[in-house]
């Protein structure tokens, strides 16, 4: 184009090229090549020179970013070079070389870089350095490859049928359960439950040596109080006391690896639970619970233990009865100088959650107990969780606001610290939980649920203003506390963060960096695979009445469903049925929508966490608007098209069981269903359950006898012959709250009818399964159960022993079928599965062929070739 490379170049372009070498060298003295003798404008020959080049330099970056920037500073230049050849025209149009005539929107583009500036017309400026056009070249190629391999490895696959990086291992391998962190000086305890080892509980310390088990391994730290448990052990001046589960007696322990648990009651049948220590009597306060009259419903009582053990010949010192004659007993709470005790009780019929009292009772010096008073509760009022301040004064919490809020005893009257429509405890199903201690300021550290409200809030508030100080950021679901002079030990986890123990200065709760103890489960999913909750209040079809669910849609980041499809719905119906949903990190339901599930956890009416009001709906309703909740949520989210309406499963355990059952009895919504350790007879339960629940259905359905009627009514057990879908029966075999009869019962009621499905008992489970290989049993069944009922691809894992399934039928439930006769042979196929499948008995014509217009056969079916097709050609192209 002229004598020498720098004749064509722009005036701009010329300091540039110097600059893009990092040398200020003349850029004809660099690139020679450049330069011809003679010669003007864009002959053949200097296209075929500019295309030369260009091609040479595709992988010499500094030498074609100089070569770019001349054809960017001449358009005309740029434009005869593209017409040169297909070759040059593809380098351009591959982003390798701008193309400044059709001002590609790349370049424009990259004007939103930090450091990088080009003109208007989409031409580099000096201020570009050749590292900064390098780098952001190389930048541009990396976003692309990476773009091509995420469309690359996106798959196209039906929901429910993705493939996930969560396994069911990854529920039970590695993970453990965490609770009840206590302070005993310096040194943190917590229990960890680890299904691993069949479901047994530890001690576990922490101290300035490390991290320690303090439980031998042949003990497992659980109480069968209540059947539920809770208040497990406690620990004091380097000793761990501890219910063992085997034998339920009470022992005492150094707190060090293999020291030798000494037992502090004899053998017999006697329970223990919720502790607590009377340091100058040498003893334990705790919960007693007297199974010992065969045929009799056990006696709760509070008593005094001696710590001192038994003695040379084997005799232990006498249990000492502090409080009794009531029928339940919990958080016995001394006063800091131990002269006044505090507790709970409550009768029969009611629940914990319905009607409590809380008494005080001084304590004299020999260690007997006087003058008990009632100084809250009632007929119509909840209260639990009492705790002394440092100077004596009484605090507790209680629902008769209509939520449970914290308040102080003042001259035995009780004065609300911070009224809020929030709760501050939740219903006392295990003992031994503390829903707020005290700080060494004196403020209260708390933990808030607010209705509509994903997850809960750790906050800190001060008793004399009511100050509410929200603290723990990072968490939005908390499993308890501790609080100790130096620092804060918290449960804390979220959505997508697992349940892990973590430390907190005392003096940076607000705003402090928390120092992990102890995770729940090491295992680490990406974020592209977790579904994030969303809380969604639906109507109920009630007027004046909503409820709540948690809604996570399906997600996994490597597929996508065929256009035009909705994925299959799991209603999870919660237990209880006083208890309520959580927005925790939770594999159980990450498994389910990384495999192309949504899942609805419902908080259906009756739930806790909302008020007293809400709870109270399911009085003399449960089985009624529990079931309607449930459904509700189902058609609400089919409604607004984000659910499959035919492929709408439901599962729960124990109360969600019932639940479960009774919603695929009573209503025609779902499609299948998973009953895990769920009652089918309302009248069994009440004759076969344990003494904490024995009087629960009182208030759920009405007293026996007046509504033995109602109890019958609702029962799934009785109305087998409304059972139209599929279900699966997870039990264990050792249950006391919901015996093993009762899945019996239901699964040959359902078996009988000829309907799908399946019993799975696991020996050695009670009420709730703990050992790893159940756990990832059960769930990898549930899939398999509801995949085979939707016509999905099912299978188990290869390690995992099959599900035994009854009345498998290959096609869908409630699909239509149609019926054709072919030469006497009568042919049932399913239009939605595509299954087909024969009837008639009579043997077909061999000769016999189909000559009707088959668009798979270029002849309409009338060639010899078709001639010869028998029966099974027709089914196989059908």
């Amino acid at each position: 184009a002229g004598g020498s490379h720098r004749s064509f170049c722009s005036p701009s372009a010329v300091p540039r090229c110097e600059r893009s070498l990092g040398l200020g060298i003349p850029c004809d003295w660099m690139f020679p090549r450049f330069a011809t003798s003679a010669g003007a404008g864009h002959s053949g020959d200097s296209r075929r020179l500019i295309l030369t080049v260009a091609l040479s330099l595709l992988v010499l970056p500094h030498d074609a970013l100089c070569f770019v920037s001349t054809l960017s500073a001449s358009p005309r230049l740029a434009r005869a070079a593209t017409r040169a050849t297909p070759a040059l025209r593809a380098a351009f149009a591959s982003g390798l070389m701008p193309n400044t005539g059709s001002r590609r929107a790349r370049l424009a583009g990259r004007a939103m870089q930090t450091g990088l500036q080009m003109q208007d017309g989409g031409m580099m400026l000096p201020k570009d350095s050749p590292q900064d056009i390098l780098n952001w070249t190389k930048k541009q190629d990396r976003e692309r490859k990476e773009e091509k391999g995420r469309k690359a490895s996106v798959q196209t696959k039906p929901y429910g049928e993705w493939d996930s990086p969560i396994s069911s291992k990854d529920l039970t391998d590695g993970a453990v359960g965490l609770g009840a962190p206590v302070f005993d000086g310096d040194a943190l305890y917590w229990l960890e439950g680890r299904p691993s080892e069949q479901g047994r509980v530890v001690v576990m310390k922490k101290d300035a040596s490390g991290i320690t088990d303090v439980t031998p391994a042949n003990f497992n730290v659980r109480t069968r109080v209540h059947e539920y448990g809770g208040g497990d052990f406690t620990v004091s001046a380097g000793i761990v006391y501890f219910t063992n589960f085997k034998d339920q007696r009470l022992y005492a322990q150094l707190a060090f690896p293999g020291a030798e648990p000494i037992p502090l009651t004899p053998e017999g049948k006697l329970r223990f639970a919720d502790f607590a220590m009377d340091v100058a009597r040498d003893r334990l306060v705790c919960v007693v619970e007297d199974h010992s009259v065969e045929g009799q419903e056990p006696s709760n009582s509070l008593a005094a233990i001696s710590l001192e053990g038994p003695s040379e010949d084997g005799v232990f010192p006498p249990i000492v009865t502090l409080a009794s004659g009531r029928d339940f007993y919990a958080a016995p709470r001394l006063r800091k100088d131990g002269g006044a005790l505090a507790y709970v009780s409550w009768m029969h019929p009611n629940m914990p959650w319905d009607s409590t009292s809380l008494f005080v009772s001084d304590v004299q010096d020999d260690g007997s107990v006087a003058d008990a008073r009632e100084v809250a509760g009632g007929p119509q009022e909840s209260v639990t969780s009492p705790v002394w301040d440092a100077l004596g004064d009484l605090y507790f919490v209680s629902d008769r606001s209509g939520f449970y809020n914290i308040y102080r005893l003042d001259e035995n009257k009780g004065v609300n610290l911070k009224e809020m429509e929030a709760e501050f405890a939740g219903p006392m199903w295990r003992l031994g939980g503390q829903a707020f201690s005290f700080l060494p300021d004196g403020r209260i550290l708390c933990n808030v649920k607010q209705p509509g409200v994903v997850g809960s809030k750790l906050s800190i508030l001060d008793p004399l203003d009511g100050g509410l100080t929200p603290v723990g950021a990072g968490y939005s679901q908390f499993g308890g506390f501790a609080v100790s002079e130096q620092g804060v030990a918290i449960l804390g986890g979220s959505f997508k963060k697992p349940m892990e123990l973590a430390l907190v200065p005392t003096d940076k709760l607000e705003g402090g960096k928390a120092d992990v103890v102890k995770v729940s489960t090491e295992y680490q999913v990406r974020s592209l695979f977790l579904s994030q909750p969303e809380m969604i209040e639906f109507p109920t079809g009630r007027e004046g009445e909503s409820a709540w669910m948690v809604y996570y849609p399906p997600q996994n980041a490597k597929f996508t469903p065929p256009d035009g499809t909705l994925p299959p719905l799991l209603v999870k119906s919660h237990g209880g049925p006083t208890a309520s949903t959580s927005t925790s990190f939770n594999l159980g339901i990450q498994f389910w929508t990384s495999r192309g599930y949504a899942v609805a956890d419902v908080d259906y009416s009756g739930s806790s966490g909302y008020g007293r009001a809400y709870r109270q709906r399911l009085q003399g309703q449960w089985g009624v608007k529990d079931v309607e909740d449930c459904c509700a949520a189902a058609q609400y989210l089919e409604k607004q098209q984000l659910v499959d309406g035919l492929k709408m499963a439901i599962d729960g355990g124990s109360a969600g069981g019932y639940t479960t059952l009774s919603a695929l009895a009573f209503k025609d919504v779902f499609k299948a269903g998973c009953s895990m350790y769920g009652i089918g007879d309302l009248d069994a339960l009440a004759r076969d359950t344990h003494k904490f629940e024995s009087r629960y259905l009182d208030s759920l359905i009405g007293p026996l006898p007046e509504a033995a009627s109602v109890y019958k009514e609702r029962s799934p057990i009785n109305s087998i012959d409304k059972f139209d879908c599929p279900i699966i029966f997870f039990q264990g075999a050792d249950d006391k709250v919901v015996p093993l009869n009762q899945a019996e019962m239901m699964h040959k009621a359902v078996k009988d009818k000829g309907v799908l499905t399946s019993l799975v008992v696991f020996e050695g489970e009670a009420h709730g399964f703990r050992k790893a290989e159940n756990i990832q049993r059960s769930i990898e069944g549930e899939l398999f159960f509801f995949n085979t009922a939707f016509g999905l691809n099912a299978k188990m894992p290869d390690t995992m022993e099959d599900i035994v399934m009854d009345n498998y039928d290959p096609m869908l439930p409630n699909e239509v079928r149609s019926f054709i006769m072919v030469d006497g042979w009568q042919m049932e196929i399913g239009e939605e599965s595509g299954v087909i499948r024969l009837l008639g008995k009579e043997p077909i014509a061999e000769e016999a062929f189909f000559p009707e217009v088959r668009p798979d056969r270029p002849t309409g079916g009338s060639s010899d070739r078709d001639r010869e097709e028998t029966l099974d050609d027709f089914v196989e192209w059908l």
